[in-house]
């Protein structure tokens, strides 16, 4: 590809905070910002420069009528025509945005940020289909999971929109996926192919030795300097097992070990973290929801107290527990390996299948925690040369595989793609 300077529109329904899909679209726009391209978003919610940002309320999954309108689609089976009537009105409003959008940035490609992959704002979905179907413009779509891997998604009253927007087949849409699982079920269901791109950290530029901003963050989570930080780095939702996480840290048999949980429940309500709170309980292990205190980036709360970054737990964590049994890809891997700390970690599918052929060194389970799985952890815990010598390893794996290099040879080939360079 030449040089040519591109100016192109990120679109999803929430570009703000510690989910995979944001970080990623900060990975993305920052490579291709370095390549010579300018780089403007579109969502319900975001952390990018107002200048640079259309922010249209309803985009957001969490708009009080896409949450009215997930409830009528998801949790039926038939749907209404008052529905109907409402999904086509807000598509529209929606498209009209999306229209200003690419007029006002000039743009000259769009990338879909899961907003064409999976429904969890099927106006948004609706209407960006049609202003491609409408435009032609070239655009990517990003795809970190699917509806057909949610089960939430697979008997409902939206298959028809499902069908047509999640995701589109349209010429000018070039599908972008981040396993092997999904290239082959994308191709399997839609008839289309795909490029793999997996996830990524910048492992050329190690992170920055820890410094004084988080030196008290261990006396912050109230954990002594002789005892364990075993940091959960996801979202509280099913899938994550975090169950899992608390069952190892009573087993370890270890004093004073603290489950810190960084992430909030996100998009599928709170009943899951009541169960956690209550079985935490049961099993006498401290856990500490700490999504108030854990972002992105650095900061305060409104009564004054730290906001660490995610940066910030991983450096000063003694394991990280990663044990879902479903992953688009494994961001939270990714981190761990980058920031050089320990890892208990579930074999799920993709895992399996893209990454632990390449040599990792983990402490692993399937389907449950094992006695080998805990002896094995406590090792690493009680062994800090045994601990660095397995972060070390994987540190340079991951350079080889999955570093901002990867991803910028494979954006490059990608952009003069869909835009003919």
């Amino acid at each position: 590809m030449d040089n040519k300077q591109s100016r192109i529109g990120f679109v999803s329904t929430r570009l703000a905070g510690t989910d995979g899909v944001s970080l990623e679209t900060i990975k993305w726009s920052n490579i291709l910002t370095g390549l010579g391209h300018e780089c403007f978003y579109f969502a319900g919610e975001s952390d990018w420069p107002e200048e640079r940002t259309h922010l249209v309320p309803e985009a957001h999954f969490e708009h009080p009528e896409i949450r009215t309108l997930n409830t009528n689609l998801f949790d039926n089976y038939r749907r209404s025509l008052q529905t109907s009537q409402r999904v086509q009105a807000i598509a529209n409003h929606l498209k009209d945005h999306l229209y200003e959008f690419v007029r006002s940035f000039d743009l000259d490609l769009l990338i879909a940020e899961n907003a064409l992959s999976i429904p969890m704002n099927i106006p948004l979905g609706l209407a960006l289909t049609e202003l491609i179907a409408e435009t032609n413009i070239p655009t990517i779509g990003h795809h970190h999971d699917f509806a057909w891997e949610r089960g939430r998604f697979k008997v409902t009253a939206a298959s028809d929109y499902q069908l047509g927007a999640f995701p589109p087949v349209l010429p000018s849409v070039h599908h972008v996926v981040i396993n092997s699982y999904a290239a082959r079920q994308l191709a399997l269901r839609t008839g289309v192919s795909s490029m793999l791109i997996p996830n990524v950290m910048d492992f050329d530029s190690p992170p920055p030795e820890p410094d004084a901003y988080a030196a008290d963050l261990r006396s912050a989570f109230g954990i002594g300097p002789d005892e364990y930080l075993l940091l959960q780095p996801t979202r509280v939702v099913p899938r994550k097992r975090i169950e899992l996480a608390i069952e190892l840290a009573r087993r370890l048999d270890l004093e004073c070990t603290t489950l810190v949980i960084s992430h909030a429940s996100g998009d599928e309500g709170t009943a899951y973290e009541t169960y956690l709170r209550d079985y935490a309980s049961l099993m006498g292990v401290r856990v500490l929801f700490a999504t108030d205190v854990i972002a992105h980036h650095r900061g305060r709360t409104l009564d004054g107290r730290k906001i660490f970054s995610l940066a910030d737990v991983y450096q000063r964590a003694d394991l990280v527990t990663y044990p879902s049994t479903v992953e688009g890809f494994g961001n939270a891997f990714l981190e761990t390996v980058f920031y050089r700390r320990p890892i208990v970690i579930s074999i799920y599918e993709i895992y399996r299948r893209d990454i632990q052929p390449k040599g990792f060194k983990v402490i692993g389970f399937h389907d449950f925690i094992t006695q080998d799985c805990v002896r094995h952890a406590r090792d690493v815990l009680c062994d800090p040369d045994l601990a660095a010598e397995m972060a070390d390893h994987n540190y340079e794996l991951g350079r080889r595989h999955y570093s901002y290099r990867t991803l910028e040879k494979r954006l490059v080939a990608l952009i003069s793609e869909c835009l003919g360079d």
